[in-house]
């Protein structure tokens, strides 16, 4: 029994389909500082110790909203816990990022918390 050409096109988009979904389960979430969130009481270098994060992951930073603030940076910007002027900052208390390749820089963009130690470094493979 000979195929179709809608028959082919169905086939061809199922496999399509599968291939995203598949591509999407890999990708993994990361809540930042874990059940205690983005803030103050995590060390954000030791969170990040024995974790592998992957291109296309994504971050959660889940905080107070109106007392904190998730802006990502440039490697200078995280250094200097200063964000650009035309930085996207997140500020509804779950903003969520997606990790590309190599290093993602995090800031809290609100006066005194970056230098506090609000600042995550982290590097996807």
């Amino acid at each position: 029994m000979a195929m179709g050409r809608d028959s082919g096109r169905k086939i061809v988009g199922i496999a399509l389909l599968l291939l995203v979904c598949l591509y999407h389960t890999d990708a993994a979430n990361h809540i930042v500082g874990d059940s205690q969130g983005w803030g103050f009481s995590v060390s954000y270098d030791s969170w990040t110790n024995g974790k592998t994060f992957v291109t296309g992951d994504t971050l959660v930073f889940n905080y107070q909203q109106g007392v904190h603030n998730v802006v990502p940076v440039s490697a200078a910007g995280y250094r200097s816990c200063k964000a650009s002027s035309n930085s996207k900052v997140g500020n509804s208390g779950n903003d969520k990022f997606t990790l590309k390749k190599g290093s993602n820089y995090f800031i809290c963009s609100i006066p005194g918390h970056c230098s506090a130690g609000m600042k995550v470094l982290v590097v996807a493979n």
